[in-house]
């Protein structure tokens, strides 16, 4: 949960003010990355390798979950959607940062992040309760 928090938390944050959403609007998305970055990184690592041990524990039932496959793809699809972004959008980040309200494609590149985690985290606690059920 920790990891979690982490990662998805930042991830929240940063995405809500690429949305120009919230009291954050008057603050350069480039410090808000900045100081964002390092922590969901290491939630990201934390969420990586504890996923990794509980997937071991229990591989075959996790593989034959469609909730399970719902969540890879939402995590390659997340993954998708931040290189996009940072390899389109964010190149031109200086264009716009300090902007209270993001251009329309890092507004759009925020929403899909939204949209996608929250779905991971769905599709995650699902399986983790159709396993838990059914065994």
């Amino acid at each position: 949960m920790l990891g979690l928090s982490l990662s998805v938390g930042t991830l929240l944050w940063m995405d809500l003010r690429l949305l120009g959403v919230g009291r954050m609007r008057r603050q350069p998305i480039s410090k808000i990355s900045a100081t964002l970055l390092p922590w969901g990184m290491a939630g990201f690592l934390v969420m990586f390798v504890t996923g990794g041990l509980l997937f071991w524990s229990q591989a075959l039932d996790a593989y034959n979950s469609v909730y399970f496959r719902i969540k890879i793809a939402l995590l390659l699809l997340a993954g998708i959607n931040a290189a996009v972004y940072h390899l389109t959008v964010y190149r031109r980040m200086h264009e716009w940062d300090l902007s209270p309200v993001p251009p329309l494609a890092a507004r759009i590149a925020g929403l899909f992040s939204l949209l996608i985690w929250a779905g991971v985290i769905l599709a995650g606690r699902t399986m983790a309760y159709s396993l838990a059920h059914f065994n």
